[in-house]
């Protein structure tokens, strides 16, 4: 449970001892000790203004109803059912009072049809009210009760956080600049310590944590992102080819795709400007390019996200809350596990079959690589799990990892990007159903109300040719169990059009089991 959001005031500190009285002639007899000063009470062991932990967070429901990108975290529910839980993207704050559950969306047309994906319900929008303060982070606490003003520039980036209370490990362009602003003077001193025996030259081995980031940071990028209006964050990418193309979260750009700015800086310091080449809003990926890329840009290879297994060393790298090049390892807590996100501006659900990770993920490690023990991608950094319910980043606490970060693997990653790359758009797969998200099964049903039957289930669509009918409940899919709608998307979304899938379905409690051939759609709706 992250102890770094809630501002608790640190216990008022023991007096200071007395000082000695000094000698009486102006040349100290050294042969004689100066009085010993009174002897100061025992630490009591308290943490400065070390914030009280939120309370837990109840169990997270089906990744339903799409958890976002992150901003203000959203109420946990009270009584979720037990299915995956929803993820949201990047920024967020998370205060000790959890919020009530945001209603669930109306049923929704999935998989191509007109109405999908619904819109997310109501979240507080990034960068809202109170600025960056609230004692998070080293922040100095208010103490009339009004909360800092909110500093003018770049806002936070971010998307906003569903159902469980997740964010994106995204875009931390709020606190970044907060940081910035804060270091930047106003009376905070600072002192330099030099380490005199220290090696100028410290050799490590290319396979230890050392050497494949030191191999992989020239790769990696910070990118700064800002829409017409300077709002705006920081996100970041890894190079994907000599070409100029860097490989990003859909969240991270999406500010700067009509009209706004662009820019990607390396581990050198070396800054260029960017623009975007392609966006997918439902896989939450994103090319862009650099408009004069230098000469010998160094790709970061990309592993095989479907041989990655439990317990394989992790490596993250990004710039949280604004810091660049940070490292940070754990390992592959899961696989497959279901993330529904938004983008925090009330628009479309992304959803993604994810690696899950204890590597430490931050507001701005989203876009990210995640690497394993060779040094190669597999994965990249979307999202992680708040520990409470409450502000997102503009609202006085700022949330941080607790072990439960979140990446889309490469795998699915690089067949996006690919697209991206020639088209400009993406293609999804799709089944061609409409899937009730309010419908308390175990598993995913097909709607039955809410438009005409040849809508619910498109007749010359894969479902409707493979013999579905509205009122189905889909239960496996490709031999992974459904448990939800979003559930369900996220595992489509793992395969290719043209795939044959076994899907399992129940009417009137009896499975039946079918081959299934997926359908396309190009682009967003």
């Amino acid at each position: 449970m992250s102890t770094e959001n809630e501002g608790t005031a640190a216990p008022t500190p023991p007096a200071a001892p007395s000082v000695p009285p000094a000698p009486a002639a102006s040349t100290p007899d050294l042969t004689k000790a100066p009085a010993a000063p009174a002897a100061a009470p025992a630490d009591q062991g308290y943490a400065p203004a070390e914030p009280g932990a939120p309370a837990a967070p109840a169990q997270a429901p089906a990744p339903a109803q799409g958890a976002e990108q992150t901003q203000q975290l959203p109420p946990a529910p009270a009584a979720p059912p037990a299915a995956a839980p929803a993820y949201g993207y990047d920024q967020t704050q998370a205060h000790a009072q959890s919020p009530a559950q945001p209603p669930a969306p109306a049923a929704h047309t999935a998989y191509g049809a007109e109405a999908w994906p619904p819109p997310p319900p109501a979240v507080p929008a990034y960068g809202g009210q109170g600025g960056h303060g609230g004692g998070a982070w080293g922040a100095p606490l208010t103490t009339d009760g009004t909360p800092p003003p909110k500093p003018k520039g770049k806002g936070g980036m971010v998307a906003a956080v569903l159902v469980a209370a997740l964010l994106a490990g995204g875009v931390g362009g709020g606190v970044g600049y907060w940081a910035a602003e804060r270091n930047s003077g106003g009376g905070f001193g600072s002192t330099t310590i030099t380490a005199g025996n220290t090696p100028k030259d410290l050799k490590r081995d290319a396979g230890s944590v050392a050497g494949l980031a030191a191999n992989a940071l020239p790769s990696v990028v910070t990118i700064e992102a800002s829409a017409g209006d300077g709002e705006g964050g920081t996100g970041t990418g890894f190079v994907y080819d000599q070409e100029g193309h860097i490989l990003t979260n859909n969240h991270v750009v999406a500010s700067a795709a009509n009209g706004g700015k662009l820019s990607a800086t390396f581990s050198d310091g070396k800054k260029y400007e960017a623009e975007v080449m392609g966006r997918a809003q439902g896989y939450d990926v994103a090319v862009i390019k650099l408009k004069n890329p230098p000469a010998g840009l160094k790709p970061l290879p990309l592993g095989d996200s479907d041989k990655v297994a439990v317990g394989d060393p992790t490596i993250a790298i990004g710039a949280p809350f604004g810091l660049s090049n940070t490292v940070t390892t754990g390992i592959v807590s899961a696989k497959n596990r279901p993330v529904a996100s938004g983008d925090g501006s009330g628009g479309k659900n992304s959803y993604m079959s994810a690696l899950q990770t204890d590597a430490s993920i931050n507001p701005g490690n989203s876009g990210g690589p995640l690497i394993d023990g060779r040094g190669a991608v597999i994965g990249i950094n979307s999202a992680i799990q708040s520990a409470g319910g409450g502000g997102g980043f503009g609202g006085g606490g700022q949330a941080g990892s607790i072990g439960l970060g979140f990446a889309i693997p490469i795998n699915q990653a690089k067949n996006v990007a690919e697209s991206l790359i020639k088209t400009g758009k993406p293609v999804y797969p799709v089944i061609s159903v409409s899937v009730d998200l309010q419908a308390k099964a175990d598993g995913a049903k097909i709607s039955e109300q809410g438009a005409p039957a040849n809508e619910l289930v498109d007749p010359n669509g894969p479902a409707g040719k493979a013999g579905l009918k509205p009122g189905d409940i889909i239960t496996e899919f490709g031999g992974k169990q459904v448990d939800s709608g979003p559930t369900l998307i996220s595992l489509i979304w793992t395969y290719k059009p043209g795939d044959t899938v076994k899907l399992t379905y129940l009417r009137g409690g009896k499975p039946t089991t079918v081959d299934i051939t997926l359908g396309s759609r190009v682009g967003d709706k």
